[in-house]
């Protein structure tokens, strides 16, 4: 069962909701279509008085689809010898102890050396995700949830300037680490 909200959180939900504008229903595609209609313009009243607010701004672009590696599919003969630990990573990297902006620019710096030399399998040693961490917030002054940066690993690699070169990502064997890494598999360069 989900839970309720707080009353502080109602309060802030329904600012928030009071902010949105629906988005116009598109039109039936057995009616006809009608011709757009451009409303004149408002003749804009000279005032002394300053202004109150700057009109609002128009929506930013959209990032880029999200990529989930996760889901990613390899040729099962791959996924087989992952599961096995049969493949040996070509680099690793630990990430334990930083924050989580170092932790993101030091993955998106290994995946950049990886890529450079050519390697495969980049070994991400991140911490075990404990239960309900990527649902946490970070609340400012409270200790930051066990497992936030392995939590953040998903996004970070869907988001980072090296997405269209990873492949897949794959959870670690227990030799490499088990359920506290994962593999990052790197597409193979075309130079070969």
């Amino acid at each position: 069962m989900p839970r309720r909200l707080a009353p502080e959180e109602s309060a802030l939900w329904k600012k928030v909701a009071a902010t949105v504008t629906p988005l116009p229903k598109p039109p039936s595609p057995l009616a006809p279509a009608a011709p757009p209609t451009v409303a004149p313009p408002l003749p804009t009243p000279r005032s002394t008085a300053p202004r109150a607010a700057a009109p609002p701004r128009s929506p930013a672009p959209l990032p880029p689809p999200r990529r989930t590696h996760s889901a990613a599919t390899l040729d099962s003969h791959w996924d087989r010898r992952l599961r096995k630990g049969l493949v040996r990573p070509d680099m690793s990297i630990d990430l334990h102890g930083h924050t989580l902006a170092s932790a993101q620019a030091l993955l998106d710096d290994a995946i950049g050396r990886a890529l450079l030399r050519g390697a495969r399998v980049l070994l991400v040693v991140a911490g075990r995700l404990r239960p309900g961490a990527d649902r946490l917030p970070q609340m400012h002054g409270l200790p930051r949830p066990r497992g936030a940066i392995r939590a953040a690993l998903p996004d970070w690699l869907a988001f980072s300037p090296y997405a269209g070169q990873i492949v897949a990502l794959r959870p670690a064997h227990i030799s490499h680490g088990g359920a506290g890494a994962v593999y990052v598999i790197l597409r193979r360069s075309r130079e070969d």
